[in-house]
């Protein structure tokens, strides 16, 4: 299928790495120039060079700290100098997981910390949506895609779970008032997702549990474990990219307001 996305513009903010990555070399293969967005510059310039050169389109590095309006606005300034305009903006960036302090009971969250966590991931996003929608508006055509997780449907990690939550609630407010412009706002729910940071995480847990790796990965995703979901094994970034990359499309116009869930099936809750 062709998502008519070639030589579209695109910003991906957390784009040096993880799902961001992963969306960035998606939509690159699409033949999207992408501006990629992070706050360490080394990592992030080694990967818009490699994107730039699997990919054969133009990935460049903007360094930006998401918490300042002025350096999300200066950077979205720049992004569409450089590549001629905005179609696309994924909102991908976050500490994984939330605040570690936040993770447990009430008594142990930090405020400050709370703070900062919901200050990087909706208000950041909410800086970089409103700094983009003008580029958008003077082309009316327009996706904004909003990169939540599943913990907003788990209760007990009061950092990870509202802030997610919240993206939920900015993605509806949005493509209510976006759409008459030709721009569609959705959110995308990973799962459990494989990354770079994930063969360190099941290394930490086998030391743990005393088994391998493979030995716990395969338990995670056996058919009665609480970790696993329906279609039996680890959901990968690139997959989490690929319905992302689809409603970044000129194919989606029909889904705006919506969340989509990229988890293989994750949990047996029913949402409808």
């Amino acid at each position: 299928m062709d998502l008519g996305l070639k030589d579209k513009r695109a910003i991906v903010t957390g784009g040096s790495l993880g799902i961001g990555k992963a969306i960035a070399r998606e939509l690159a293969r699409e033949g999207v120039d992408v501006a990629l967005v992070a706050r360490t510059k080394d990592r992030l310039e080694a990967t818009a060079r490699e994107l730039a050169t699997e990919t054969g389109r133009r990935v460049i590095a903007l360094v930006a700290d998401v918490t300042s309006r002025a350096q999300v606005d200066a950077m979205v300034a720049r992004a569409a100098e450089a590549l001629g305009g905005l179609h696309i903006l994924i909102n991908s960036g976050s500490a994984p997981g939330g605040s570690a302090t936040a993770t447990g009971p009430i008594e142990s969250v930090v405020d400050e910390d709370l703070l900062r966590d919901f200050d990087v991931k909706y208000v950041g996003a909410l800086r970089c949506a409103r700094a983009v929608i003008p580029f958008m508006k003077r082309e009316r055509w327009g996706r904004i895609i909003n990169i939540s997780g599943l913990n907003a449907r788990n209760a007990g990690n009061l950092s990870g779970g509202a802030r997610n939550t919240s993206l939920v609630h900015l993605t509806k407010t949005l493509a209510v008032q976006l759409g008459r412009h030709g721009i569609t706002v959705n959110c995308v729910h990973p799962g459990i997702t494989r990354t770079e940071r994930t063969p360190g995480l099941l290394a930490a847990r086998a030391k743990e549990l005393g088994i391998t790796p493979d030995g716990v990965e395969k338990r995670d995703y056996a058919d009665d474990s609480p970790r696993g979901n329906a279609i039996n094994r680890m959901v990968d970034a690139a997959e989490v990219a690929y319905v992302t990359a689809f409603l970044a499309s000129d194919k989606a116009w029909a889904v705006t307001g919506e969340l989509v869930v990229a988890s293989g099936g994750q949990g047996r809750s029913v949402y409808y």
